[in-house]
């Protein structure tokens, strides 16, 4: 199949740090940049190539603007004219750099990562959804979570927006999700139909092993000599259940400390806190590690070391992934990659679409039970159990989420999206 290559703008809120969608982005340029095509991005932050980038700060869901509209059409049935007024205002003023964004790189193809249906900046899906109808250029709604999967999303003054743009539902735009309940739930609720195309790891090509550089990782977190490493690869959410993954830290009676490697994120500080004061109360040794964590290795101002993301998956002899909801599981699925035994709850997606396909994990339900204790103690005393099950799982990912998988799916997507 051969593809005209294509100019191709990236957007979203942000393309930082260690956050699914942020990491998913990465793996879909390089392998559009691998079929010849060129990528450029807009955010309200971004850590992507700088000649290559357009930042708006009012596109991310942190500027104090849009955190003001959001309190304002969140938790409310009604808003005043003066935020449907300052909605319009942002609205004009992202489209126009948008606008110039697509002129500046001469783009002819838009991937929207996420923005078009998670409502966090409410005037930059409206903003997106004017400009492809003005324009009817050639996009992909690529969706990693809805505002139906959200319970914060659930009472809200912006339900006329929503209906209008996240998702809409014009004849340019393609969809894509990540997992099959989205799919339907997609169908049923605008009646678009979507590609699915789940998240993917590059399988074809094994993570590189333990260097001196990785080495440094415990003793830069302060972890002793012997105790065993507890990985929680998550944002700070309450919907990751880390709570879970500190009494599960207990329950082994193994000398444990946890390490959760992201920031807090998009939902306050109130569950930081609250994992804080129950480590302490169990007496679970917790390290905030997102400081000295991030998906690629540098330096801190003050000169201390940066890891990667992979640097603490190779370091970790147990990694915890309690979570309720996902929209697929991008820790799973890194996890699997770098060979290390899990921990999870199985969650619907993880039922539904991954579960099927034979993984071998220690998983549980809606609490931690004996049981599970009893295997993740096992998988800690006996290393050569968690390999085993690790090697297992490795091969079943080559299988089904490899780089290959989504140069294929890739190629069908853009062929439909371009009439090529």
């Amino acid at each position: 199949m051969k593809i005209t290559p294509s100019r191709i703008g990236f957007v979203s809120t942000r393309f930082s740090g260690t956050d699914g969608v942020s990491l998913e982005t990465v793996k879909w340029a390089r392998i559009l940049s691998e079929m010849g095509h060129e990528c450029f991005y807009f955010a309200g932050e971004s850590d992507r190539p700088e000649e290559r980038t357009v930042i708006v700060p009012e596109a991310h869901f942190k500027h104090p603007d849009i955190e003001d509209l959001n309190h304002d059409l969140f938790d409310n049935y009604t808003r005043s004219s003066k935020t449907s007024g300052l909605i319009q205002a942002f609205r004009f003023h992202l489209k126009q750099h948008l606008y110039q964004f697509i002129r500046t790189f001469d783009i002819n193809l838009l991937i929207v990562e996420n923005a078009l249906s998670l409502p966090m900046n409410i005037p930059l899906g409206l903003a997106l959804s004017e400009l492809i109808a003005e324009t009817q250029i050639a996009t992909i709604g690529h969706h990693h979570d809805f505002s139906w999967e959200r319970s914060r999303f659930a009472v809200t003054a912006a339900e006329d927006y929503l209906r209008a743009a996240f998702p809409p539902t014009l004849p340019s735009i393609h969809h894509a999700v990540i997992n099959s309940f989205a799919a339907r739930q997609l169908a049923l609720r605008t009646g678009a139909s979507s590609s699915l195309i789940p998240n993917v790891m590059d399988f074809d090509h094994p993570p590189p092993p333990l260097d001196d550089v990785a080495r440094g990782l415990r003793a830069d977190l302060g972890i002793p000599d012997g105790a065993h490493l507890l990985l929680q690869p998550t944002r700070i959410v309450p919907r990751k259940r880390i709570e879970l993954a500190i009494e599960l830290a207990r329950r082994v009676e193994r000398e444990c400390v946890l390490v959760i490697t992201h920031k807090a994120g998009d939902e306050g500080s109130a569950y930081p806190e609250r994992l804080r004061d129950y480590a302490e109360l169990l007496g679970v040794p917790v390290i905030f590690g997102s400081e000295i964590v991030n998906h690629q290795r540098g330096e801190l101002p003050d000169g201390r070391k940066i890891y990667a993301l992979a640097d603490a998956y190779l370091q970790a002899d147990l990694v915890t992934y309690p979570s309720t909801v996902e929209g697929f599981g991008n820790a799973f699925l890194e996890t699997i990659y770098y060979k290390r035994p899990i921990v999870l709850s199985t969650y619907e997606i993880f039922k539904t679409d991954i579960q099927p396909k034979g993984f071998r994990i220690i998983g549980f339900e809606d609490f931690i039970q004996d049981e599970t204790v009893e295997q993740a103690r096992a998988v800690l005393d006996n290393p050569a159990l968690g390999e085993s099950m690790a090697e297992r799982n490795y091969e079943i990912g080559r299988r089904h989420y490899s780089y290959s998988m989504l140069r294929t799916k890739l190629a069908v997507l853009l062929s439909e999206c371009l009439d090529t």
